[in-house]
């Protein structure tokens, strides 16, 4: 479950490819692929999520790490290789890791 907050530490990774809209599913369906076959089962895994854009031009995922040492072995897991590696022939892609800053909540009205 993914759990957006200051105290956790997680390490998140906010990845956006840019992608043909004929080709938002495909690249959906494989970044699905990667992440059920071996990206879930990696150590120090915590939570991922997939969004699509309303245009059809980019998908993002945002995923949560224990750490970037548990990142970066994943990325070596041959399991996984195969279908990042189709990913980028459709799709061009900008990675970024970051920590939470800030969260914010609705102000609850006084009664």
């Amino acid at each position: 479950m993914t759990i957006i907050s200051e105290e956790t530490g997680f390490l998140t990774f906010i990845n956006v490819f840019t992608v043909s809209p004929d080709n938002q599913q495909r690249l959906i369906d494989l970044l699905t692929q990667a992440t059920d076959l071996s990206v879930r089962h990696a150590s120090g895994f915590v939570s991922a999520a997939l969004h699509r854009s309303l245009d059809g031009t980019k998908v993002t995922m945002y995923a949560q790490w224990q750490s970037m040492e548990a990142y970066q072995a994943m990325r070596g897991d041959p399991v996984a290789i195969p279908y990042l590696t189709e990913a980028l022939v459709i799709a061009t892609f900008e990675p970024g890791a970051y920590i939470v800053a800030r969260t914010f909540a609705p102000q609850v009205a006084k009664q």
